[in-house]
């Protein structure tokens, strides 16, 4: 795996050149470190945000991992850049259910919605609910959704996957991510418009999970 941490004046360079990052993924495959921490700080934050909802205080463990396997295996992938992130993504949420598995015997860890709005987001959001997901009771609210909700407005709006790349990751067909996005949507649009309006405001704690990752 290609030494991140000590790849500051590398990412630098990357940061300054911006170049596109289909260019860098094609260049990574190919062995350049500079692509790869390309890759890694434009999908690595978002990845994160996803994991700790999977997986709470195990998420860097799990992303950790999760670079490791791409780092091995990039050269044999083939894909565009969705393709990409997710291929990613569904490396990261097979270590996040391994993880969970692994931990079933140790008290629940839940995610803290203040964890994930400290994680940057470098993608912007498009319409309302998107633009409110920001705040924390927004996020809190992501994880009270059922889980195929939850994890369907993950890898839609979180990761930025499109319909048939996060229906791989899920495994489902990509009709049934559509749904699960657009109810999931749907139901924070009418919860941010309560918090709004100064309605039933506050996260509903009884009986919620603590993660979208109950297994």
């Amino acid at each position: 795996m290609p030494a991140l941490a000590s790849s500051t004046a590398v990412a630098v360079a990357a940061a300054r050149d911006s170049p596109p990052l289909a260019d860098a993924l094609a260049a990574a495959r190919a062995g350049d470190e500079w692509a790869f921490v390309v890759l890694y700080r434009d999908l690595q934050p978002r990845l994160l945000r996803y994991a700790t909802a999977l997986v709470g205080a195990d998420a860097e463990d799990v992303t950790a991992e999760t670079w490791l396997h791409v780092a091995k295996d990039l050269r044999r992938f083939s894909g565009d850049l969705d393709g990409f992130r997710g291929w990613v993504t569904t490396i990261c949420r097979n270590r996040a259910m391994d993880s969970a598995r692994a931990r079933t015997r140790r008290p629940a860890d839940p995610a803290e919605p203040a964890d994930l709005v400290a994680l940057a987001d470098v993608r912007h959001t498009d319409g309302t609910v998107l633009d409110g997901l920001s705040t924390r009771w927004a996020l809190d609210q992501i994880l009270a959704l059922p889980r195929t909700e939850a994890e369907a407005v993950l890898l839609r709006a979180v990761i930025g996957l499109d319909a048939t790349s996060a229906a791989r990751v899920l495994g489902k067909r990509p009709g049934a991510v559509r749904v699960a996005a657009h109810r999931g949507l749907r139901r924070l649009a009418e919860r941010l418009r309560e918090n709004a309006d100064g309605v039933g405001a506050g996260p509903r704690r009884g009986g919620e999970r603590t993660g979208v990752a109950d297994v």
